[in-house]
């Protein structure tokens, strides 16, 4: 074949690829031969079938696949001879099919660029550690405590208070007319609790036991029930039990409820539990530091194929927070044109620091082994509970999904080897300085 590059312009490659014609038929007729040995036609023998009748019947068909394999075959060849690395399947156009003259088409891609990594012994990093400060312990206890409570019921003949619970009867009505789901009785009603009726809780405020009361409400415009959304209605409530939480002491006997033989022992497991958050927002920042350094260390084109397509997904998420009115308060006061120039220049920084890691990655012979995807997938499955066979099934079923675990392993481990490398200092700071931007910190 005849080879001419017709295109070098940054990371994208053009070639004029020529295959003659003599060769194309050559492979055809050959093609057309072992066909004609197995061949079985109405009144010849098997593989007696002549040769002219088996082109005149299958030539064309047979004509396709060769110049199909040729095509597929000569680009292979040219990215193997030329020892390009294409970003993506590389584009193929005929422009001259095979007849009386040679088969040219064009090939058209983008390579991944070519870098040297820089010094990775020369990074100096700071890792910022905090300890769980008591207060906070003593505040965890206190909400394990709490969710622990104890309902007792209230002798004292008074009205409900705020953080009481009630246990009522109740009828609902719009327009003096009852609606379905609007009646119920011996319901626990938490004052100042979450997921009521605006006003249904608020007014029980205040009511006694064996007291009757008509609690005016409106539901809200975006209630499931479409015939009641944004109506007013009133609820008959008799309120037939007083209870409040009692909160358990936080000793020995409190612990040993929750399996621990004592309570420094619960008190031991909460402080590791929040030093095991403070870690992780520590190896973040770490993390991120790093990751800032490597980014003023190398400067590469990126190919566009992949800026293009780390921009969509940034920008479909800034859509849709916009949309559910969740923008950055930030990014609210620019205009498109500005936001747009944002977000690539990040989605240019997260293509070039990925190929960057990815060599580090390559070179340094990084490789993630089948007992880690295994740890990944199970970790995956225990988010879905009840469901961890469909889980596993899933990712069995789907490598594509499976290699969506394998980018964030890969990359964790190769930032593990150039923490390794890397020069760190040591800093205890106070725990809400962990994740402070440098640059406005």
């Amino acid at each position: 074949m005849l080879v001419t590059e017709t295109l070098s312009e940054g990371l994208k490659r053009g070639f004029t690829v020529s295959v003659p014609s003599a060769s194309i038929e050559s492979k055809r007729t050959a093609k057309l031969a072992e066909l004609g040995k197995t061949l079985r036609l109405p009144g010849f023998r098997p593989g007696k079938v002549p040769a002219s009748l088996v082109k005149q019947r299958y030539g064309q068909a047979v004509l396709g696949e060769v110049l199909e394999a040729c095509v597929n075959d000569a680009t292979e060849a040219l990215i193997s001879e030329r020892k390009l690395r294409s970003v993506s399947k590389p584009r193929v156009e005929v422009t001259s099919a095979f007849g009386t003259s040679d088969l040219e088409f064009k090939v058209e891609l983008e390579v991944f660029p070519d870098f040297a990594l820089p010094d990775l012994r020369n990074i100096n990093l700071t890792r910022y550690t905090a300890e769980a400060p008591s207060e906070k312990v003593d505040l965890a206890l206190s909400e394990i405590a709490s969710r622990q409570k104890a309902m007792v019921d209230v002798e004292d003949a008074r009205g409900a208070e705020i953080g009481d619970t009630l246990v009522v009867d109740y009828r609902g009505t719009v327009d003096d007319v009852a609606f379905e789901g609007g009646t119920g009785t011996d319901m626990a009603v938490e004052l100042g609790g979450q997921g009521f009726i605006p006003g249904f809780a608020e007014g029980m405020i205040g009511l006694t036991v064996g007291e009757t009361r008509d609690v005016p409400v409106t539901f809200p415009v975006e209630y499931h029930a479409k015939d009641l959304a944004g109506k007013p209605a009133v609820f008959s409530i008799t309120a037939k039990k007083l209870q409040k939480g009692v909160v358990p002491e936080l000793n020995d006997e409190f612990a040993s409820t929750l399996g621990f033989e004592s309570f420094e022992k619960l008190r031991e497991l909460v402080a590791g539990q929040i030093k095991r958050e403070y870690d992780q927002m520590s190896r973040l920042r770490l993390k991120r530091d790093l990751l800032d350094v490597l980014a003023g260390l190398v400067d590469f084109p990126v190919p566009q194929t992949m800026l293009d397509a780390e921009f969509q997904q940034i920008w479909a998420r800034l859509e849709e927070d916009r949309k559910n009115g969740q923008l950055d308060a930030d990014d609210a006061g620019k205009d498109e044109d500005t936001l747009k120039a944002d977000y690539r220049a990040i989605a240019e920084r997260r293509v070039r620091l990925g190929l960057l890691l990815a060599q580090i990655g390559l070179e340094n012979k990084i490789v993630i082994q089948p007992e880690e995807m295994n740890r990944a997938v199970q970790a995956e499955a225990m988010r879905y509970r009840g469901q961890e066979a469909q889980v596993f099934d899933f990712f069995r079923k789907n490598p594509q999904a499976l290699e969506s675990l394998r980018g964030p392993i890969f990359e964790d481990k190769v930032v593990d080897f150039l923490l390794e490398l890397a020069k760190i200092e040591e800093k205890q700071v106070a725990p809400d300085e962990l994740s402070i931007d440098p640059e406005v910190g």
